[in-house]
C-alpha cells in the first residue's frame, strides 16, 4: 500500500544520497538537519531497513541502500513526468530540465539552444551543470541529471546516447613577432605547458602525447576549465592542447594554433530513457543534434 507521507522523506534520501551529507541535504531541502534525520529513521521504520551509515564525517548509503537508491529515482523520475503531463491538460506545462556539460561544450551547443527553447511555449526551465565529461556521465548514471553533452566517454549500460561529431583537437599558444615560426610542438618543449585537470579527456590525451613524444614540461600550469586554458593564452603564458570547437573564442591577435597529431573523440549525448518521456528534453536532444552537426560540418572543413 503506498504511503504517501513518505514522499518528502524519499526526495530527502535522494538528497542525502547526493551530498553525502545531513547538513547538505538539509540546506538543499530547506529544512533543519533534525528533520532530515527523522525523515530518514521513517522510511528505515518503514520499510524496515537500514539505508545509511556513518562514513567520517559524513553518511554514505548502506548495501540495501544502494540497491534501493535507483528504485526511488526511478520512481521519483516517473512522478516528475506525470506532474509535468498533468500541468500540460490544465494549460500550465513547466518541466525542469537538467543538464550537464563541460564548459566549451556549454559555450558552444548548450547556450544557444538553450536561448532558442527560452523563446518558445511552452515554458522550459532549466538545471545546468558545468562539469568534466566523466563527472558528467556519472550524473547521468546516478539520476542527478537528465541529460549530459560529453567527449570521448563509453555509455553506461541502460542509458541511451546520440553521436553529434567528432571532435579534433589544436595546439595553441601565445602569438609572437611574426619570424617566429618556431612549431608549437617544440615550444611545448622550453614554455609552461597548460594542462587541464586530470578528469578532463583533453588531460588524458594531452598526457599520452607528451609520454609518446617523451617530452618533459619545464613548467606547468593547470587549469579547470578550457576558457581559462585560452586566458593563460591570450594573456602571453603557456602552451596547451584545446578542442577545436573551442577556438572559437580565442582572440586570433594574441593566440596561434597548429592542428594536434591526436586522435579526434566523439562528442555524444547522453540520458536516461525515462528522461525521453518529457517533450521538452526530446525537443532539446533535437535541438543539439543539429547543432553538433552543423559544429562538426564546420570543423571538417
Amino acid at each position: 500500500m503506498i504511503d504517501a507521507a513518505l514522499f518528502p522523506a524519499l526526495e530527502t534520501l535522494l538528497a542525502v544520497a547526493r551530498t553525502g551529507s545531513v547538513g547538505a541535504a538539509a540546506r538543499q531541502r530547506r529544512i533543519t538537519s533534525s528533520a532530515v534525520s527523522q525523515q530518514i529513521r521513517r522510511l528505515e521504520s518503514h520499510f524496515d531497513i537500514k539505508l545509511l551509515e556513518r562514513a567520517g564525517r559524513g553518511v554514505r548509503l548502506t548495501a540495501a541502500g544502494e540497491t534501493a537508491l535507483p528504485i526511488v529515482r526511478e520512481m521519483w523520475t516517473s512522478a516528475e513526468s506525470a506532474f509535468g503531463q498533468l500541468a500540460e491538460l490544465a494549460g500550465r506545462p513547466s518541466v525542469t530540465l537538467r543538464v550537464a556539460a563541460s564548459d566549451y561544450l556549454g559555450k558552444a551547443l548548450l547556450a544557444p539552444v538553450l536561448r532558442h527553447l527560452l523563446d518558445e511555449e511552452p515554458p522550459v526551465r532549466f538545471e545546468i551543470v558545468t562539469t568534466h565529461s566523466r563527472a558528467g556521465v556519472r550524473l547521468i548514471a546516478s539520476g542527478d541529471v537528465d541529460l549530459a553533452v560529453v567527449t570521448g566517454q563509453e555509455t553506461p549500460r541502460g542509458l541511451e546516447d546520440r553521436h553529434l561529431f567528432d571532435q579534433p583537437f589544436v595546439w595553441v599558444a601565445p602569438r609572437r613577432h611574426r619570424r617566429d615560426r618556431t612549431p608549437l610542438t617544440e615550444r611545448l618543449r622550453r614554455e609552461p605547458v597548460l594542462r587541464l585537470a586530470a578528469e578532463s579527456r583533453g588531460r588524458t590525451v594531452l598526457d599520452q602525447y607528451l609520454a609518446d613524444e617523451r617530452i618533459r614540461p619545464v613548467s606547468t600550469i593547470d587549469v579547470p576549465s578550457v576558457s581559462l586554458l585560452l586566458s593563460y593564452v591570450s594573456g602571453g603564458l603557456g602552451v596547451g592542447l584545446v578542442p577545436a570547437l573551442a577556438l572559437a573564442e580565442a582572440p586570433r591577435d594574441r593566440v596561434v594554433s597548429a592542428p594536434a597529431p591526436v586522435p579526434p573523440l566523439p562528442v555524444t549525448l547522453i540520458w536516461r530513457p525515462s528522461a525521453r518521456r518529457h517533450p521538452a528534453l526530446t525537443r532539446l536532444v533535437d535541438l543539439l543534434a543539429a547543432a553538433g552537426a552543423r559544429a562538426g560540418a564546420k570543423l571538417g572543413r
